[in-house]
C-alpha cells in the first residue's frame, strides 16, 4: 500500500471520527410531579399541565418524558411504582425535573406526606439521578391563585416550598423556585387578569364542564405556557448548555 493511499485512509478515518464527535448528543428530560405538570386527558381540556407546552420548547436532540400524574405526592409516586421505571430508564447525560408539593402538604388527603418523608423522597429522587449520572433539578410547587379580600396574593406553599429549598441547599442541587416566580407573575397580573391563566369556565362555555369550573390550581393553555416559560427561563440559566437545544425559527433563505 503506497503512502498516498495510507494517508487518504487515515484522513477518511479522521473525518468519520470527527463527524461522530461533533454530532449532537441526544438526551431525555424526565419530569416527575403532580397534576400541575402532567399531561392531561382530552376530557380534562382546557385544563393543561405546564409540562405539555414545555415539551415544545426543544429541538429533536431532546426528548421530553413527562411522567407526572394527577393527585400524586412524592410518597405515592414511589409507592405506586411510578418512580421505578424513571429510575431504571435514566442514563448519563439525562435530566430529571422534580416538582411535588400540592398533594404532599394537605393533611386531609391520602397522598399526605410528612415533612420528614417529603424531604426524604426528594433526596431519593436526587440521589438516584446522580447515581445514574443524570442531572436532577428541584422545582418548588407552582403557586395557586389565592387572593385575599384586599387583593393581596397569599403564599400557597410556605412550608413545603421551603423544604424543597432546604433540600437543594443542603445537597447542592440545582433549584428552580417556581413558587416564587409564579407568585410574582400572579401579583403582577392581579386578581382579575390572573383568572385568564386558570381553568375558569362559565356554565355552558365548554362541553367538558357543562356546569362551569372555578379552578385556581390548574391552568388553561395560556397559563400552562406562561408557567412553562418561567421554568425554561430559569433552566437555561442554571444549565446553559441546554440553550443550544432550544427549538428556534430559522431565517428564511431568499
Amino acid at each position: 500500500m503506497n503512502k498516498k493511499l495510507i494517508t487518504g485512509c487515515l484522513l477518511l478515518a479522521a473525518a468519520f471520527a470527527l463527524a461522530f464527535t461533533l454530532a449532537p448528543s441526544k438526551a431525555t428530560i424526565y419530569m416527575i410531579g403532580d397534576s400541575t405538570m402532567s399531561v392531561k386527558e382530552k376530557k380534562a381540556y382546557p385544563e393543561t399541565g405546564w409540562g405539555m407546552p414545555f415539551a415544545n420548547f426543544f429541538d429533536s436532540t431532546i426528548t421530553i418524558d413527562n411522567r407526572a400524574r394527577n393527585g400524586r405526592s412524592t410518597r405515592t409516586f414511589v409507592e405506586e411504582g411510578l418512580w421505578k421505571p424513571v429510575a431504571e430508564g435514566m442514563k448519563p447525560g439525562d435530566y430529571l425535573l422534580i416538582q411535588f408539593g400540592h398533594n404532599d402538604e394537605v393533611p386531609t388527603k391520602k397522598s399526605y406526606t410528612t415533612p420528614e418523608d417529603y424531604k426524604k423522597y426528594l433526596l431519593e429522587f436526587v440521589n438516584t439521578a446522580r447515581q445514574k449520572k443524570a442531572v436532577p433539578v428541584l422545582i418548588t410547587p407552582v403557586a395557586r391563585r389565592t387572593f385575599d379580600q384586599d387583593g393581596k396574593l397569599k403564599p400557597s406553599h410556605p412550608e413545603y416550598s421551603q423544604y424543597v429549598r432546604d433540600v437543594a441547599k443542603a445537597n447542592n442541587v440545582l433549584l428552580i423556585d417556581l413558587d416564587q416566580q409564579s407568585q410574582n407573575l400572579l401579583r403582577e397580573l392581579g386578581p382579575e387578569k390572573s383568572v385568564l391563566l386558570f381553568n375558569h369556565l362559565a356554565p355552558g362555555e365548554h362541553p367538558n364542564y357543562p356546569d362551569g369550573k372555578q379552578d385556581d390550581t390548574h391552568f388553561n393553555e395560556l397559563g400552562a405556557r406562561r408557567m412553562a416559560e418561567l421554568v425554561l427561563a430559569d433552566l437555561v440559566k442554571i444549565l446553559p448548555d441546554l440553550d443550544s437545544h432550544i427549538a428556534r425559527n430559522k431565517p428564511v433563505m431568499k
